[in-house]
């Protein structure tokens, strides 16, 4: 029979619910009974033991709160009765213990099929961008949109105007407001014509409110960033429309591209409207040049490569309380694998791994880079404390509605994205991806704007993990989606790629895990240490 309760770690004093646990009920675990005086809803928690104001509260087998009143045994967690806590870090002495990798003999030989670049990169697409260095250039990069799009076969959006007319339809037919209200409308299809270049997957437009206004460090960013873009595996070549007086110069970004990629050979055109005067010039330029460089990246094909070219990002959003049980263990489990194999993974937002500093300084590869992430989570956190925020303020409602009541219990879930590999190196937004192995780079906890800086540092893939939902996506890097739970893969079908929600009924079992987590009593739990 599949267990309703959960305790993660030996040391935990927190108690998972994986049930919605009536008032009155009575569970039991290892040996213990408790006999709860209110309903734990699924993904909640509930205190194994009587607790006093000041006391920690464990799960993961880390500090992830105090008790702020007293809560009585089997009494559930809230953001009322339980305050956000971690424990302090030192640097001590980096990669204390050896790393035992998993067993990825049977993949040493499998390929995938992708993008061969000059500097020995490999993509699992090819795009050419059209973008903004200025946001001033963002409707003449929509023109170019409405040129290009169609004609060239990429216009793959699935179209609702037909909703609009069978409600104009219904409206001029006399039907009332409760009767429209009430209709079933038919949206039609996603659809695409015959691609002319058949070796590239699309044409994307990417604007952006940045590039003037705002500090000199900001389009130095946005310029690392769109350089990152720029000569990402995935992206064949690119059109860049610059208007010339903006803070972000064109030699500010060929900077920025060559400390990416100093032998950098992919097809660039690079346009300023103030230096060729006329839009319709500038229009017709920009058509010309980009339909002459599409046709030099279609000779381009996909041909097999070893996984150890993959670069992977690792994301969440949208998570829940299942999110640190199912889907992120799941892809720490392959991030290891990965690792393994001799391919890159990527972990970011930085204010979803407060609490587990000390296991990742521990696991980095020597004291420099256990340094680096130590002033940088440091740096960070205290720049949103004089925002006004700071990382005990990270869960959404969404999150807290569904269990991750303080920033310590979901960043302890979140971390397990990771891994258990060394980390390999540590990055500031938005640097390059240049080692093997486990990166952290550092970005805001915002999903969007992290899947963003992870791809722009390399990830040609992005797996994102979410409990909730979320329609995240990326231009030029697919977004895999793992939900946490079955009920949402149900729900949202059309968004979710796999359902790791097997893993908290029991029909699912991650490999293994290590480090010490999830030793329980549980059968089918026990499973996953094999």
């Amino acid at each position: 029979m599949r267990p309703r309760i959960l305790q993660i770690h030996l040391l935990d004093n927190a108690i998972v619910a994986l049930d919605n646990l009536a008032a009155g009920e009575t569970v039991h675990l290892n040996g213990a009974s408790w006999t709860l005086a209110e309903a734990i809803p699924a993904k909640h928690k509930f205190a194994a033991t009587a607790l006093n104001p000041g006391d920690d509260v464990r799960m993961y087998g880390v500090l992830v709160g105090k008790a702020q009143s007293p809560i009585p045994a089997g009494g559930l967690l809230t953001t009322t009765n339980l305050r956000h806590a971690t424990v302090g870090y030192t640097l001590g002495d980096a990669a204390q213990s050896p790393w035992t990798p998993p067993d990825v003999s049977a993949w040493h030989e499998r390929v995938f099929q992708g993008y061969h670049r000059a500097d020995g990169s490999v993509g699992t697409a090819n795009y050419w961008l059209v973008i903004p260095l200025v946001f001033c250039e963002n409707r003449n990069v929509e023109v170019l949109r409405d040129a290009l799009v169609y004609d060239l076969g990429y216009d793959k959006k699935r179209s609702y105007r037909t909703q609009t007319q069978q409600l104009i339809q219904l409206y001029t037919a006399g039907k009332d407001v409760a009767e429209i209200l009430d209709a079933d409308l038919l949206a039609q299809p996603a659809t695409t014509s015959n691609r002319l270049f058949a070796n590239i997957d699309g044409v994307k437009f990417l604007t952006h409110e940045g590039g003037c206004g705002g500090t000199r460090q900001d389009a130095q960013a946005l310029c690392g960033l769109l350089a990152g873009y720029i000569t990402h595996p995935n992206v064949a070549g690119a059109t860049v429309l610059s208007l010339g007086c903006q803070n972000a110069q064109v030699a500010m970004l060929m900077d920025e591209i060559r400390r990416r990629d100093p032998d950098y050979a992919k097809p660039l055109i690079v346009l300023e409207q103030q230096k060729i005067g006329l839009e319709s010039d500038l229009i017709a330029l920009a058509l010309k040049q980009t339909f002459a460089g599409l046709v030099e990246a279609n000779r381009l094909e996909r041909r097999p490569a070893p996984l150890s070219k993959l670069c992977i990002g690792l994301e969440c959003g949208g998570s829940d309380g299942f999110s640190g049980l199912s889907a992120n263990p799941a892809l720490g489990h392959l991030s290891d694998m990965l690792v393994a194999l001799g391919g890159s993974v990527i972990l970011s937002e930085f204010p979803e791994l407060c609490g587990v500093e000390q296991e990742l300084c521990d696991r980095c590869v020597d004291s420099a880079t256990a340094q680096r992430f130590t002033e940088l989570m440091t740096t960070y956190n205290e720049r949103a404390k004089s925002a006004g925020s700071g990382f005990d303020m990270n869960p959404s409602p969404g999150n807290i509605r569904d269990g991750l009541i303080t920033d310590a219990i979901k960043s302890a879930g979140a971390a397990k994205k990771g891994g258990t590999s060394p980390v390999a190196a540590v990055l500031d937004y938005p640097e390059k991806v240049t080692k093997p192995g486990l990166n952290l780079l550092c970005t805001p906890g915002n999903d969007v704007e992290s899947t963003t800086a992870e791809v722009a540092s390399g990830a040609t893939v992005v797996l994102f993990t979410t409990g909730l939902g979320t329609p995240t996506g990326n231009p030029i890097a697919p977004v895999i989606k793992v939900s946490s739970n079955t009920a949402l893969a149900t729900r949202m079908p059309d968004i979710i790629d796999f359902d790791a929600g097997g893993i908290i009924r029991g029909s699912r079992v991650l490999p293994r895990v290590r480090n010490g987590c999830w030793i329980t009593s549980f059968k089918w739990q026990a499973e996953w240490q094999r």
